[in-house]
């Protein structure tokens, strides 16, 4: 019963999340959801995006599902209290995404590139993670943002 409840691209297994600090926050017009500045750098270059938060279990378990847009510089983060093995899926998730797992050091642990909208395939995080950013499906390689970039919010 419990699969049935659980979201598209979203983690299977929503833990308790951690608070994020940063700028001064702005509302997400669809989902209601805190957007904060994020920034990932690679190669000596950063790029900056507008992040929605899902820092409750109940954002967690909706994350993007049913969004049928999203734009180049917009994604989601879904941070975390404790490092931890971090599985998603697509279930329900309409775009394709870019799942990157974050590590305790704020760097990229691993990218899991264009997964499959519908898909209840687990995608996994390549060792302990303290967050999970969604951005759209392709960008993460257009931005060359890989294992070994930061990620700051």
């Amino acid at each position: 019963m419990l699969a049935c409840v659980l979201p598209a691209c979203a983690p299977q297994d929503a833990g308790a999340s951690a608070p994020v600090e940063g700028a001064t926050p702005s509302v997400h017009p669809q989902s209601g959801l805190q957007v904060i500045p994020l920034t990932v750098t690679t190669g000596g270059r950063a790029h900056r995006f507008r992040v929605e938060v899902a820092e409750t279990n109940e954002a967690q378990a909706r994350g993007l599902m049913f969004r049928t847009e999203m734009g180049a510089d917009e994604g989601m983060i879904f941070p975390y209290r404790a490092p931890q093995q971090l599985s998603f899926w697509m279930r329900n998730t309409v775009l394709p995404l870019d799942l990157v797992f974050i590590g305790a050091d704020r760097k990229v642990l691993n990218v899991v590139a264009n997964a499959q909208p519908y898909s209840e395939e687990q995608l996994l995080s390549d060792g302990p993670a303290i967050a999970v950013l969604e951005l759209n499906g392709g960008r993460a390689a257009e931005l060359g943002i890989g294992p070994g970039a930061t990620v700051e919010w």
